[in-house]
């Protein structure tokens, strides 16, 4: 990672490009931050401006909303009458229709002297009576039913006036129309006044937001209580907060500004158009974002001028030289247009692969040479192990005169040396090399009468299939010389299957002894691929197959080594069925 981005940071692509930025960023930065810094300042103005209009105008409603208010407690406190309403009408039915015809007229006449007020009403739950006095020039004087017929609905909902706020006016809608909505509780009966929110809104209409601006009351959801569907076509949140602003709708395009009331659950929002309050923009503050945006169209247009005459060229050179570093001598600069320099470097370059790789194969075709020679030699060191023993046995049977069994050493042993004087080639069937390794272990067991056993399994379709000679027979050889002894027996177990470890088709080969398994220092050293072979040649058998193995399948085979109730040896070859 750190050679890479030294190289990275040391091209030439890197330096152009970060020296035309270091000239072109600081200025258009300084241009782009002074016209925002503008626009903020503008935006700020201009959501103060309207705060403060939202704020007195707020002032007002609450003021007049503050005068219903006391007029409905003092009303409530001192108009005796409201008692005889609050009895059943059969009681002394001249005077109840008196007494609501006198609440009626003193309600509708004091109506007259609260400017937003539309309505008061007296409400009955124990006689279901409702005495509505709406102002005479109000807009709930006439057809006034829909608004009667609400809020009787409301006053018998019982589970509704459970949690129906009694100190603070509230959002009440009859039909299409919204109302602000006072209502006190006074013994059984509730007293209260509306205000049509159109009377409220009236005076805001008049200031200057724009043609897409807007000036409206919310609920305490900040739900618009009006111009539903523009709000939610343009994606507008009408959440606010006091004293500032807020960006919102498609792309940011709407400033939201508002004031919280402080009698009910309400608000009044400003909604204005971001472009309206950037035409008050000065004219310098557009010449300098027009000369921002030239400054990064130019600064464009350069890289993409270095990128086609320099950067470009150079970038063949280097993802032809990258393939060469990876191997691929075949890679070559393609012929397209560019500067005299750049055509005579690739022009150059390209013959220069040319003639390495026809000097790298001449040393492929050298090294394929000695690596064959390597393999054999390889497998030359594995024949000279077993001629000694086998000639002691049968001298040993000889003097016992053990004929028979000299007969079938010898067969056994004629096997095996055949296999020895043919097996100079890079690969055999697995099938004649576990009947080689057989006749070893048979062998062998001549030479420890009653200390070993063996079995071999191996699934049937793998035994056409092609292996490197005497890479079984020889961890079998190993586990003779390391693990047999003549105190207890010794199994050794050789298990062929197929396996799904690697990516393609793989077979696993296992051979496991039930010896004293490989010591500590030996496993960390064949964990490190430490040769193990001493002056006496011990061990050779390990770093003999590793280095087979190494040489023909490269990373395609593989071979472990670990202790499990003796020494286990896995080794995991790919799957040939033909001789390669």
């Amino acid at each position: 990672m750190k050679r890479f981005n030294r190289s990275f940071f040391n091209s030439l692509r890197f330096k152009l490009i970060t020296g035309l930025l270091l000239i072109m960023l600081p200025m258009v930065s300084f241009l782009i931050y002074n016209n925002l810094y503008s626009i903020d300042v503008v935006r700020n103005q201009v959501a103060q401006s309207n705060s403060n209009t939202l704020n007195l105008y707020m002032g007002l409603i609450d003021m007049t909303l503050q005068d219903i208010d006391d007029y409905l407690l003092q009303f409530a406190a001192e108009e005796s009458g409201l008692n005889i309403l609050d009895r059943p009408p059969d009681v002394d039915i001249d005077q109840y229709n008196l007494e609501r015809i006198w609440i009626f007229t003193e309600l509708r006449d004091n109506a007259t002297y609260y400017k937003s007020l539309d309505y008061f009403f007296v409400y009955s739950p124990l006689n279901q009576n409702l005495v509505f006095a709406p102002k005479l020039t109000g807009s709930a004087y006439s057809n006034n039913d829909p608004i009667k017929d609400a809020i009787t609905r409301l006053l018998n909902d019982e589970q509704r006036m459970r949690d129906y706020p009694y100190d603070q006016w509230s959002i009440f809608h009859v039909d299409k129309q919204a109302y602000l909505l006072h209502t006190i509780k006074s013994g059984n009966l509730y007293i209260g006044a509306g205000v049509n929110t159109d009377d409220v809104m009236g005076p805001l209409d008049l200031l200057d937001l724009g043609t897409e601006g807007r000036s409206l009351l919310v609920d305490g959801s900040n739900a618009p209580l009006e111009d539903k569907a523009f709000f939610k076509d343009n994606e507008i949140d009408l959440a606010y907060t006091a004293n500032t602003y807020r960006l919102s709708g498609v792309d940011d395009k709407y400033l939201v500004i508002g004031e919280k009331s402080g009698m009910g659950q309400f608000g009044v929002v400003a909604v204005l158009h971001d472009q309206n309050i950037l035409e008050k923009l000065p004219y310098l503050q557009r010449i300098i974002l027009f000369i921002a945006t030239g400054s990064i169209l130019i600064l464009l247009i350069s890289v993409y001028f270095l990128r086609r005459v320099v950067l470009l060229p150079i970038n063949r050179i280097v993802v032809a030289m990258r393939k060469i570093k990876q191997g691929y001598l075949e890679a070559r600069i393609p012929d397209k247009p560019a500067s005299n320099e750049f055509e005579l470097m690739n022009e150059t370059f390209n013959s220069m692969v040319y003639a390495i790789q026809q000097l790298k194969i001449d040393v492929y075709e050298e090294q394929l040479i000695n690596q064959k020679a390597e393999l054999k030699q390889l497998q030359l060191q594995i024949n000279p192990h077993f001629f000694l023993n086998s000639l002691n046995v049968l001298y040993y049977l000889a003097q016992e005169k053990k004929y028979e069994l000299i007969q079938e050493l010898s067969f056994y042993l004629i096997g095996y040396f055949r296999f020895m004087f043919r097996s100079h080639t890079d690969y055999v069937l697995l099938k004649d090399e576990l009947s080689h390794t057989e006749n070893y272990l048979k062998i062998q067991k001549f030479r420890f009468p009653g200390s070993l056993t063996y079995a071999i399994s191996v699934e049937d379709e793998l035994r056409e299939c092609y292996i490197p000679p005497l890479i079984i027979q020889g961890f079998a050889e190993n586990t003779i010389k390391h693990a047999i002894n003549t105190d207890e027996p010794t199994h050794i177990d050789i298990t062929i299957a197929r396996t799904e470890l690697m990516p393609e088709e793989s077979f696993r080969i296992r051979i496991h002894d039930t010896g004293r398994g490989f010591s500590e220092e030996v496993l960390h050293k064949i964990h490190q691929e430490v040769n193990l072979m001493n002056e006496e040649g011990e061990h050779i058998g390990i770093w003999n197959v590793r280095r087979r193995l190494r040489l023909l399948y490269g990373d395609k085979a593989g071979i472990t080594f670990f202790n499990e109730n003796g020494a286990v040896v896995e080794m995991i070859i790919p799957l040939s069925l033909e001789m390669r």
